[in-house]
């Protein structure tokens, strides 16, 4: 029997339930499911910020993950993706050998990764916390310090906060400070606001509002003004920049490498590619990007595996488009933050803070996580015939 090969590169959020969902859909004996990834467990990476504050997180293997469901697990790096002959290379962990996969429909996980917006010294002498591998050394390096020692984090935003809020919480005795580009928490309700500053304020953190850093040195940064900030330790939270693999490719991609989808996540150039995460450029509700984010990847996942289910079995395809609900921050394990949004992603007056919204915060990661170790849970079956012929169709 001919089978249809789907091949998910990238097994994060996104594209671990992509893989889990397309396994419950399409779970039959003509379908074949590849996932690939370099490392063996899923990374919460959500809570990268608390275990770079000296926090363990809990092991979620995927062997166990996706035992039974069908899905195939390859434990391999991409190092090329060829859209034309429809293959995608691997090599193994250690090994300089590589390996061709071919596959009919394509979803591109591979996420995205620290940007340093080009500043000098920054990859040189800055921590990052987007990869599991950067927030062990900076909790490596944390550790290290001294009482009184400073420790500055670069940038405002989400990733920002929670992760200067979390150190100054888990090392009261360490000189923390946030570096923000615009004022604290300046895209929040007014509610939200005064919560971020109150909490700041409480942890002893210092902010350096409307302040850009434009060079990181081994024991501190220059800003915009030609300050120097000391810092024994800089964490950079800048934003993120996507895998680099998709822009070598004859994909449509933006001037940032982003592949460029339509409604269902399909790839606009190449029809049997799907791109979710922060890897794609999905419109959004009032015709707005969605914003890479862990809220935005979810739905998306669901999104392309609901539309590659659909047009293999002649299904109705989903129409429903990802929209957003609120924006959860942690504040240190005893505060927190939910932000009431607009679909589009602007804060509305309303917003729960406190430990109620800490508490609010860690349902909604322990509901994500849980979702990815129990991928075909959840998910209504029903009997389906055979793929149509030819079984690699993919229109």
């Amino acid at each position: 029997m001919q089978q249809h090969r789907i091949v998910v590169l990238g097994a994060g959020y996104t594209g671990a339930i992509a893989a889990g969902r397309l396994a419950k859909r399409l779970h039959r004996e003509d379908v074949a499911i590849t996932l690939v990834n370099a490392e063996p467990d899923f990374v919460e990476r959500v809570r990268l910020h608390q275990l770079a504050a000296g926090q363990d997180l809990k092991p979620r293997p995927f062997g166990e993950m996706f035992a039974g469901t069908g899905v195939e697990l390859k434990l391999a790096k991409v190092t090329a993706v060829d859209v034309d002959r429809k293959t995608v290379t691997v090599s193994a962990a250690n090994s300089p050998e590589h390996e061709e996969l071919a596959y009919d429909t394509l979803v591109y996980a591979l996420g995205s990764g620290w940007n340093t917006q080009g500043v000098p010294g920054t990859a040189e002498h800055a921590h990052e916390i987007s990869s599991r591998p950067g927030a062990l050394r900076l909790r490596d390096r944390l550790a290290a310090l001294k009482a009184g020692q400073s420790v500055v984090v670069v940038g405002g935003g989400l990733t920002g906060l929670e992760a200067a809020t979390e150190i100054a919480e888990t090392r009261p005795d360490l000189d923390v400070a946030l570096a923000a580009r615009g004022a604290l928490g300046d895209w929040l309700s007014p509610k939200g606001r005064r919560h971020v500053r109150k909490v700041v304020d409480g942890l002893g953190i210092t902010a350096h509002e409307h302040t850009a850093v434009t060079a990181v040195d081994a024991d501190g940064v220059t800003t915009g003004d030609g300050t120097t900030l000391p810092a024994a330790v800089t964490v950079w939270t800048t934003g993120f920049a996507v895998h680099p693999i998709a822009r070598a490719t004859t994909l449509e991609v933006t001037d940032t490498g982003q592949i460029v989808v339509d409604a269902t996540m399909r790839s606009v150039s190449h029809p049997d590619v799907y791109a979710v995460g922060d890897a794609a450029l999905a419109m959004g509700p009032g015709d707005k990007p969605l914003r890479m984010s862990c809220a935005s990847g979810t739905p998306m996942a669901w999104q392309a595996a609901d539309a590659i289910a659909a047009r293999l079995t002649g299904g109705k395809l989903p129409t429903t488009a990802p929209r957003y609900f609120n924006q959860c921050i942690s504040l240190g394990r005893r505060e927190g933050l939910i932000q009431y949004v607009t679909a589009d992603d602007r804060s509305v007056r309303a917003a729960l803070t406190g430990r109620f919204a800490a508490g609010y915060k860690e349902l909604i990661c322990k509901g994500a996580a849980w979702g990815v170790a129990n991928p075909t849970m959840g998910i209504p079956t029903r009997r389906r015939r055979v793929l149509p012929t030819p079984a690699r169709a993919t229109a």
